[in-house]
């Protein structure tokens, strides 16, 4: 004892006491998934405030000198079925105060101060420690550790007070509502009733994508009537903050603090009511019994749970599954697994890390790779599935991303191409170390005007978005039949069941097919014809990579604009060829398009004004420049487009700068909500951007300007002529285009921002089924119901 204190004063200097700025780390070590539940407990550095497991605090000091550590050990403890909470839960949380319990073990701590490098120990709390220890370490035992934090806020979702609850209207009209009995009254539907508090009509809910749930009659009477707060009937009982109250106009689930008087208004006493219909966000947490979706978990069949290297799960964060299966498959490629684990060892990433490991992505991608892939969380002898949680990893990939820094759910395919990138920039100086370059492959269009001259653009992706062709549908006679029983179904007010629904099976082969037809651009201006033109673009691949992603494009827009996503199965084989993919850019006896105009003027490469809309505005009185401007801008969709966006823009200071000038401003800001949206249909960012500040912001002129303008997809550093990009492009792998079925990425929800995801990987031969925390043999792979496809090349 007396040694220990003696090392401890001597050492006094290198400890801290934490200020309230400082970033305390105490819940898992930085540079593993221990914890001080793990069997040596975790070590907390009272010099820098990171943590570290028994096998591993060597290393920090050895790096760091850092020589005292609060030793924080966790045991688990008996607890009696007396001791256990019965409080019900107030808030959507889990592990917090007012939240749901979790239901884990509960623990004992115990904690004690080492010195090393002999692992001299003195117990804690302690009256004969220094005073700057004591209050060091009961300031990082009391403080809110990072990882807590982040966890915490990923569970909390607390609805908000309704603006239009203080001064809803309620009409005089004598109605009162009895206590069951309900029906739509517009329909037969007699469950997803909502009471409008305005008037208390009972309507039935929205219809879901599947052709299930309400027939939108209570959507429809907001529509018409602007009334805005709905309650659902059946979930309206003595306990009214469980009453599921809807908010059109803010198109959430709200609170409505007077709902006692509102509901007495229609005669409803609240106090006797008993629940029997599932809230909104019930509903959406029950989702999983719904066909598909036990389908995708194979949730009718009992999985055989696998453990070891290469079988552990990630712990959800709180709608992170898009991170966890994307992170799963990602680490069954050699590119990842070669680079984060096999040659990468903890001790070396940790070495060459920066003094906060826990914001280095390098480092965070050899901690998650040997996690994942070393067995050392995934033990048949536990008790169940735990996985580990990848709260570092995700906090430092999403540094230079702000949505996915957020708990909102994330489009898979958007984060797994932030991911690439974001490894791509940092092994920026080895390239050849560089996972991220066996996924990368160049695209090359081709577009031929009537001229018969051609222009190739080059263009690089790591992924390969198709199009589900639906008319290739091969089970036609099928889906005409089923079309004819849901009608007769839907006259009779009644729902198809789940195993009666026919959806069309597209083969792969179609949606590859449908990439590389020829397509027509229309306005094409050609430099040939010095005019806009129709043009014919065909796509082809100039190099295939090691791994060939694909994305099957579910999500698409109906009339209006209204997102939708496909119900559709597509057909895909262990195996696939796309040798026939290969472009072989610019043939003998080909003729390029000149790149500018016979004056040696620069080549105009946006719109060009349509000659009826600028004659119809000049005829109103209006200036040749001006409503040229007015056409472009507004994508040329029409007169009165282009004269509404005149008479907004007469103001502004730049209305008079020539045309050409135009593409030479400075990029405007645009609303980066709608740059995702355009994302989501598959369009590069860049070209959205694009594509916005062009249209004014607007969604569905942006669309129509990247399909006139096929040449805003092609950028300086990358076309054909180009030294560096033949440069970049030689670095790139290529092969043949034979490759195998790897693992594919599943997403059951209507809408990417929604829902969940899993992966399906083939391991040795066999299925595996990733489900966040869940890993299990899968029995029947849902090889049809893929949102990305991963695909391993062939050498053979």
């Amino acid at each position: 004892m007396v040694d220990a204190m003696e090392d401890l004063r001597a050492h006094l200097h290198r400890v801290r006491i934490p200020e309230p700025t400082n970033r305390i780390f105490k819940q898992e070590c930085c540079v593993s998934f221990d914890t001080p539940k793990s069997k040596g407990g975790l070590y907390v550095d009272m010099s820098s405030f990171l943590a570290f497991g028994e096998d591993f605090v060597d290393w920090n000091y050895q790096k760091t000198g850092n020589p005292v550590y609060l030793h924080i050990k966790q045991t688990k403890k008996v607890v009696s079925e007396e001791d256990r909470p019965s409080k019900k839960p107030t808030i959507l949380a889990i592990g917090v105060e007012g939240g749901f319990g979790s239901g884990e073990p509960q623990y004992e701590e115990s904690c004690s101060i080492i010195i090393l490098p002999h692992y001299a120990s003195l117990p804690f709390p302690s009256v004969v420690l220094p005073e700057k220890v004591r209050l060091a370490a009961d300031a990082i035992l009391l403080a809110e550790g990072v990882e807590r934090k982040e966890q915490v806020s990923a569970w909390v979702a607390e609805k908000q007070a309704s603006a239009y609850a203080m001064n809803l209207p309620q009409i005089d009209n004598d109605i009162i509502v009895p206590p069951s009995g309900w029906k739509c009254a517009k329909c037969d539907k007699t469950d997803n009733l909502w009471l409008n508090l305005t008037d208390g009509m009972i309507l039935c809910g929205r219809k879901n994508w599947d052709g299930t749930g309400g027939n939108n009659h209570a959507i429809d009477h907001y529509n018409e009537t602007k009334y805005p707060l709905a309650v659902k009937l059946g979930t309206i009982t003595a306990d009214l903050e469980a009453a599921d109250v809807f908010s059109y106009p803010e198109d959430e689930s709200v609170i409505d603090p007077l709902l006692p008087h509102h509901l007495a208004h229609f005669g409803i006493d609240f106090s006797s009511l008993q629940k029997t219909e599932m809230t909104t966000a019930e509903r959406e947490l029950d989702q999983n019994t719904n066909f598909d979706w036990n389908r995708l978990q194979e949730s009718a069949e009992a999985l055989q749970p696998l453990f070891g290297p290469g079988y552990t799960g990630l712990v959800n964060l709180g709608n992170s599954c898009y991170l966890a299966a994307t992170m799963q498959v990602a680490y069954t490629t050699n590119a990842f697994v070669s680079r984060y684990f096999a040659n990468r060892s903890l001790k070396s990433a940790f070495d060459d890390a920066p003094a906060d490991p826990t914001v280095d992505l390098n480092m965070q991608l050899t901690k998650l790779g040997h996690g994942l892939l070393s067995g050392r969380y995934s033990s048949p002898s536990s008790e169940k599935q735990e996985g580990i949680p990848p709260q570092m990893f995700k906090t430092v990939i999403a540094a230079s991303h702000p949505e996915f820094s957020t708990m909102r759910q994330q489009d898979a395919l958007e984060y797994f191409l932030h991911l690439l990138e974001q490894v791509e920039r940092v092994n920026a100086g080895n390239p050849k170390l560089d996972p991220s370059r066996n996924f990368k492959f160049g695209i090359e269009d081709r577009i031929q005007c009537p001229s018969g001259k051609v222009t190739y653009n080059r263009r690089y992706d790591y992924i390969l978005s198709l199009n589900i062709p639906l008319h290739a549908a091969t089970n036609k006679d099928q889906l005409e039949e089923f079309q004819k029983l849901k009608t007769q179904a839907e006259s009779e007010g009644k729902d198809m069941a789940a195993g009666e629904i026919v959806r069309p099976r597209v083969p792969l082969e179609a949606c590859l097919a449908s990439y590389s037809a020829p397509e027509e651009v229309m306005d094409f201006y050609s430099t040939a014809l010095k005019a806009k033109a129709t043009a014919t673009k065909t796509t082809g691949l100039t190099s295939f990579p090691d791994y060939l992603v694909l994305h099957m494009r579910k999500f698409v827009m109906e009339d209006g604009w209204v997102p939708k996503k496909l119900d559709v199965y597509i057909d895909v084989p262990d195996i696939i060829d796309i040798s026939h993919m290969r472009s072989k850019g610019l043939q003998p006896g080909e003729e390029i398009l000149p790149e500018s105009t016979v004056d040696g003027e620069a080549e105009f490469t946006g719109p060009v004004a349509n000659e009826d809309i600028v004659s119809q505005l000049l005829s109103m009185g209006f200036g040749q420049l001006l409503c040229e401007k007015a056409a472009i801008n507004t994508s040329n969709v029409g007169v009165e487009e282009a004269m509404n966006w005149l008479l907004s823009h007469m103001d502004d200071p730049d209305i008079d700068e020539p045309i050409s000038h135009m593409s030479q401003k400075a990029p405007a800001s645009v609303d980066q909500s709608k740059v995702d949206t355009l994302i989501s249909f598959g369009f590069q960012e860049e070209v959205a951007r694009k594509a916005l500040i062009s249209t004014g912001g607007d969604i569905e002129k942006a669309t129509d300007w990247i399909f006139s303008n096929p040449n805003a997809a092609s950028s300086s550093d990358m076309d054909t002529s180009s030294s560096g990009a033949a440069a970049a492009e030689a670095e790139l792998p290529d092969g043949p285009g034979r490759y195998m079925l790897l693992g594919f990425v599943s997403h059951m929800g209507t809408s990417t921002h929604c829902g969940h995801y899993v992966a399906h990987i083939k391991k040795d031969g066999k299925w595996v089924l990733y489900n966040d925390e869940k890993v299990g043999a899968s029995v029947n792979p849902p090889k049809d119901m893929g949102y990305l496809y991963f695909f391993e090349r062939l050498t053979e």
